[in-house]
């Protein structure tokens, strides 16, 4: 009797209890991952099976499933629980209602424990290959006949403790001191006696319990710049009557209030400071807001206005980035021998006037300007003095009135003649007297390499010499040696020559001449 009283009660606060509405948009709103946890065992007839599959049919059907969406698991018990297709497996509602309807019982016993730690262990762990989604709500939903389920008191527990919420759907004959503690409070909302035949009566309210838990109540913030931000969010209104109300104002010092404001779900109170209102129609999901200060921290309020649902409004803050004026970063490339070519950014032509390039040479040379249009960002320096270090300074009149500048150093290429002349005498039938003429300003020495050509044994050799040598003699060589001396000086090589020796009865003088 008094088991049927109970039944009566909660049959009856789940037909008053008020209902979200499931118009299509609403269940765009959700995202999370479900586990469902059937009894498919031997105390489970065929027939209570098929309706609760037919239950889960229905109740599965108006989510949107994928990967910013719901995703759905299916686990079954039985002497050996099963897992029936993971949270990965079906991204469309075809898909996951065909696996439905194609899903056979495991019967056997009820091995609960064992499937609760399949649960705690794998499906449900974030960090588990195939696992649950990390920092996304997890909701276990049990339907069971109540009949033997075992020890789930203490397994239960810890899947609440570790952030999953328990719900339980029983067919009349569980046992309720057992479920009540099991389940996720309130337990009203989450635990629920149904005959097998009458399950249907549940399906709105089971329904609205889940998306209670997975509702994305996230208003996010991206693409922040000096002067814009652009909210993201769910379109909970998405197929209803109403429209999104946006406010957003700069945070008084201070910072946000002691009442919390500025998490998801709470409103901020814009008394008595300034803020800026806009409106967006209910298919939108994101607004750009403009006109906003440099650095500085914003409030923002979302706020989906509906005769058809009650939903809560949604705030965040954040801060724009600070004011980059330009110019920021100024580079040197191209460097020559008379020229090097200076750019800047960023370019910012809605606030610049002009921009000016002065450059002179280190230590004093003579300055020379350069004025140049707001959309240009780079110029070539000309006719400068080779191997010498210029200080370069690149500066912009904004129309704010404000002056940046920004300095670099910039050095051109040290010159580097050719070498004019190189001679090789043989001596003997392996030695060659190398000479060359240089004594260049500037020139730190010459490097002289010397190899055998093909067909004849030998290595790469090569020497270094100080700029006040003109000659050496080089011995052991191989006939048609290639010998070639190169200038060298204190930045590069310049351009050498090279001359191949030939060796024959008598020495004999040869080279080459520029």
């Amino acid at each position: 009797m008094d088991r049927k009283v109970l039944l009566t009660c909660v049959l009856l606060c789940a037909l008053l209890r008020p209902s979200w509405s499931l118009a299509e948009g609403v269940l765009n709103c959700c995202e999370g991952d479900v586990l469902f946890l059937l009894d498919s065992s031997g105390s489970v007839s065929s027939y209570e099976y098929s309706r609760m599959l037919s239950f889960l049919s229905e109740l599965l059907l108006p989510f949107s499933l994928g990967e910013d969406q719901v995703k759905v698991g299916l686990l079954q018990v039985g002497t050996q629980p099963r897992l029936e297709f993971g949270f990965d497996t079906y991204n469309t509602q075809s898909g996951l209602q065909g696996a439905l309807r194609n899903t056979k019982a495991l019967r056997g016993d009820t091995n609960t424990e064992e499937a609760l730690k399949m649960a705690k262990d794998w499906v449900l762990r974030p960090a588990a290959a195939g696992g649950a989604r990390a920092d996304l709500p997890r909701v276990l939903v049990w339907l069971t006949d109540g009949v033997k389920p075992g020890d789930v008191i203490g397994p239960m527990a810890e899947l609440r403790e570790e952030g999953v919420a328990v719900l339980v759907v029983s067919t009349g004959h569980g046992n309720y001191q057992v479920l009540r503690q099991v389940v996720t409070p309130p337990v009203e909302y989450h635990l629920y006696f149904v005959d097998i035949d009458d399950m249907s009566i549940i399906t709105d309210d089971l329904r609205d319990a889940i998306i209670e838990i997975l509702r994305a109540e996230r208003l996010q913030v991206q693409d922040i710049s000096t002067n814009s931000a652009t909210l993201h969010w769910r379109p909970v209104l998405s197929g209803l009557k109403g429209y999104y109300e946006i406010r957003f104002g700069a945070v008084l010092t201070g910072g946000v209030g002691e009442d919390g404001v500025g998490g998801p779900g709470t409103s901020p109170s814009t008394s008595g400071s300034q803020y800026q209102r806009l409106t967006q129609p209910t298919d939108s999901s994101t607004a750009k807001l403009t006109g906003l200060k440099p650095d500085t921290t914003y409030i923002a309020t979302l706020t989906p206005e509906s005769n058809e649902q009650l939903l809560k409004p949604l705030a965040v803050t954040f801060t724009t980035k600070p004011e980059v004026l330009s110019p920021a970063v100024v580079t040197v490339s191209e460097s020559g021998m008379t020229s090097v070519r200076v750019s800047w950014g960023p370019l910012q032509p809605e606030s610049v006037g002009s921009y000016h390039v002065e450059y002179s040479a280190l230590p004093s040379g003579k300055l020379h300007t350069v004025t140049l249009g707001r959309r240009q960002n780079s110029t070539l320096l000309k006719n400068l003095q080779p191997d010498t270090t210029y200080l370069v300074t690149v500066s912009a009149r904004h129309t704010s009135g404000k002056e940046r500048a920004l300095s670099v150093k910039a050095c051109t290429q040290e010159v580097v003649p050719a070498l004019a002349d190189l001679q090789l005498t043989t001596v003997g039938s392996d030695s060659v007297q190398v000479d060359w003429k240089g004594s260049v300003n500037g020139l730190r020495g010459y490097w002289l390499t010397w190899e055998g050509q093909q067909g004849h044994s030998g290595h790469r050799s090569s020497l270094y010499l100080p700029s006040d040598s003109l000659s050496t003699r080089l011995t052991h060589l191989t006939p048609s040696t290639r010998v070639c001396v190169s200038p060298v000086y204190r930045t590069a090589r310049g351009e050498g020559l090279c001359c191949t020796a030939q060796f024959h009865s008598e020495s004999l003088t040869y080279g080459y001449r520029s």
